[in-house]
């Protein structure tokens, strides 16, 4: 397959870029940093294990970048079969704690990046009558602690975009998926930004005492993409997690908000 990857300087990004070259697919990998030895273009690729990566500098919030992009794959590809739009950062704070200008930073990421994304390659995926695309939003999406409202309603706001291009794209052969895995150890914690710190410092402490690991999470994520999966919940705690709240919601609710009172209580 000849995919391209956003976010593939590290984490989960990286760890897809691995198992799909792994498993003999041709691959940009695409970051705002460097990617490997180099942030600017490899033009010709490199070989390894099957597969070929090939990298580029992307901006998720730049149009120019995305145009870019979508220039390089036609000219050295000419078509594309499979777009992973998983280049996010992380946020979140209660809601007093959170500034206008967090919300907004990270909006114009975690939601107007695969926004831009699924825009600049439709056409061309409409063209041609076949590819996926596949977004990574998060457990967040679909169950909603305290204390990450940011976080939890852009995430949810990609659960509800690829679910709709999902239904407006199926005409044209075009498939679309969405990733919500709950804590994995990565450096996503890295990107947080705000100033509500209690509650980074939980979140932090969650991803760092998480069994899982990135390459865990990419593996489910290829095989649910194989599957032809539409809402991959890659991970047994997330599975767990949204049975919780769609068998038993008072359950769900309770759990959340003893959440919540423990958080009133650091306060005192």
């Amino acid at each position: 397959m000849r995919v391209l990857v956003t976010g593939a300087a590290s984490g989960l990004g990286a760890a897809l870029v691995r198992a799909l070259v792994a498993r003999g697919d041709d691959v940009l990998a695409t970051d705002v940093d460097e990617v490997g030895s180099t942030s600017s273009t490899n033009e010709g690729g490199s070989t390894n294990e099957g597969g070929s990566t090939s990298e580029l500098r992307l901006d998720i919030r730049s149009d120019d970048d995305w145009a870019a992009a979508s220039a390089w794959v036609e000219e050295h590809w000419g078509g594309l079969d499979l777009l992973v739009n998983n280049a996010g950062v992380a946020g979140g704070g209660r809601i007093e704690r959170t500034s206008m200008a967090d919300w907004e930073w990270i909006t114009g990421i975690n939601l107007f990046g695969v926004v831009r994304g699924t825009r600049a390659f439709v056409p061309m995926l409409k063209a041609q009558g076949s590819g996926r695309i596949v977004n990574v939003a998060s457990l967040a999406g679909l169950v909603h602690p305290p204390g990450m409202g940011s976080y939890n309603a852009v995430k949810a706001a990609v659960v509800a975009f690829s679910e709709t291009a999902a239904h407006e794209l199926a005409p044209y052969g075009v498939g679309v998926s969405v990733v919500c895995p709950s804590y994995f150890r990565t450096n996503l914690m890295a990107t947080m930004r705000g100033e509500d710190t209690d509650v980074a410092a939980k979140i932090a402490a969650m991803v760092d005492e998480s069994p899982l690991t990135a390459d865990d999470i990419a593996a489910a994520v290829l095989a649910g993409v194989d599957a032809g999966e539409e809402v991959i919940v890659p991970d047994q705690p997330a599975r767990d997690a949204v049975a919780l709240k769609h068998a038993d919601r008072t359950s769900y609710d309770t759990l959340m908000r003893q959440t919540a009172a423990r958080m009133k209580e650091r306060e005192a």
